[in-house]
């Protein structure tokens, strides 16, 4: 539950709340993957969602945007530091929902403006331009790849979902003003690339943009968002990326419901559950990932990171089905309360559409994660033929619908479990 953001939870209730029958909307959910993976498997043989790597490089930041994400970041972190020393501050919801959850739906809708919008970005490229080193003093090591932002991302969700100070005002003052001076100076050492591979919300909305329907390199050019994602780039540290996002949110519905609550789980035992179901993830999708024959070790061992592009929509599908209620009720009281700190915002009020709806709420969240997982089989079943053999492009294909088909089974069941 997102902390000082006082919103019915996550879930909609218990299974005997939903608008059907809890075990008709897991074998609905499981049936969509099969039927799909039928329809795929008879009608699609060929790869068709790659494309060759164009030649057109992404556009330079726009500068507006650059001033927009400067006078955003004053108003949200002005309001965080020096507004309220206690849970009203407008701030904390600021961070948790508009930044965090609000992340999402901005890059699907803008792409990943986030590289725009970051003052961090502007920082480095001031300080950069000042020193006369616009690349940094240090090249980035390749090793590193996208390590630093999944230790990021693990941090913050540490931060919201497990450490006891998550609605303290003074906890995140000094969360955030520890990941704003290692990002600029990570950002002023390694140059530009520490933001594309190591910040972690960068790297987080470049990873969302790849299903961007309108927005392809940061241009506006409507287009099959399935043909981008594949090109998401495979570096070290991946699948942890992913798996953090969605080992967290499976964790966040886990820790509201009844059966963890009743334990009272101190702050380490939390932590390592936050762990166990990071690492769940991640290792049952690299066991799925590479359960195929006909092929070499060395091929072998570049299918995790070849086919982890298609737990994206997983991703994207789970932050909506789990965080709808807080975005788009909590989200209204954060814009109104940063308002209300610069005097404006008097008389507005939030719409409770949803949670006075929760069989609405209900239908929304089954057809996000079944949504997501019917684009990653399509996704994965396209991958697939193009990276196995022919004789395995199939029976290659079987370890990863189970393991899909499990993923949706545990996010209904979690999210539905409270």
């Amino acid at each position: 539950m997102l902390p000082a953001i006082q919103l019915p939870a996550h879930g909609v209730g218990g299974a005997t709340d939903l608008p059907i029958p809890y075990a008709y909307a897991v074998v609905g959910a499981a049936w969509a993957l099969a039927i799909s993976f039928a329809v795929l498997a008879f009608a699609w043989k060929e790869p068709r969602l790659q494309r060759p790597e164009a030649d057109v490089d992404e556009p330079p930041r726009r500068p507006w945007l650059a001033v927009l994400g400067l006078v955003l970041t004053a108003w949200f972190l002005g309001t965080l530091f020096l507004g309220p020393d206690d849970a009203s501050n407008p701030g904390l919801a600021s961070i948790y929902i508009l930044v965090w959850v609000g992340l999402v739906p901005l890059a699907l809708l803008a792409g990943h403006v986030w590289k725009d919008l970051s003052p961090w970005r502007s920082a480095q490229w001031l300080v950069g331009a000042v020193l006369r080193r616009p690349g940094g003093f240090v090249e980035y090591p390749e090793r590193w790849g996208y390590w630093p932002a999944a230790l990021g991302l693990f941090g913050f969700v540490w931060l919201e979902l497990v450490s006891p100070d998550a609605g303290d005002v003074a906890t995140v003052r000094t969360w955030v003003a520890a990941y704003v001076v290692l990002t600029v100076v990570a950002g002023v050492v390694f140059g530009p690339r520490w933001f594309d591979r190591g910040d972690p919300f960068d790297v987080y909305s470049s990873f969302v943009a790849r299903l961007a329907p309108l927005v392809d390199r940061r241009r506006l050019v409507p287009h099959n968002p399935l043909v981008s994602l594949p090109h998401l780039p495979v570096r070290a540290g991946l699948v942890a990326v992913i798996a953090v996002l969605l080992g967290s949110t499976a964790f966040d519905s886990f820790s509201a419901s009844s059966v963890w609550q009743r334990t009272s789980p101190s702050t380490p035992a939390s932590t390592g559950m936050l762990l166990l179901f990071c690492a769940v993830v991640a290792t049952a999708f690299w066991l799925a990932s590479r359960a195929t024959g006909g092929v070499s070790r060395e091929a072998r061992r570049a299918l995790p990171g070849e086919t982890a592009h298609t737990l994206v929509p997983i991703v994207v599908g789970y932050m909506f089905a789990h965080y709808l209620s807080y975005l788009a009720e909590g989200g209204q009281r954060a814009v109104i309360g940063l308002l209300q700190q610069i005097g404006l915002g008097d008389g507005l009020t939030v719409s409770y559409f949803l949670s006075e709806h929760p069989d609405v709420l209900a239908i929304y969240k089954v057809m996000f994660v079944v949504a997501g997982h019917v684009v990653a089989v399509v996704a994965a079943h396209d991958i697939a033929l193009k990276v196995l053999p022919r004789a395995h492009r199939l029976t290659g294909q079987l370890a990863m619908l189970v393991l899909m088909v499990a993923y949706t089974f545990g996010g209904i069941y979690l999210l539905f479990s409270v």
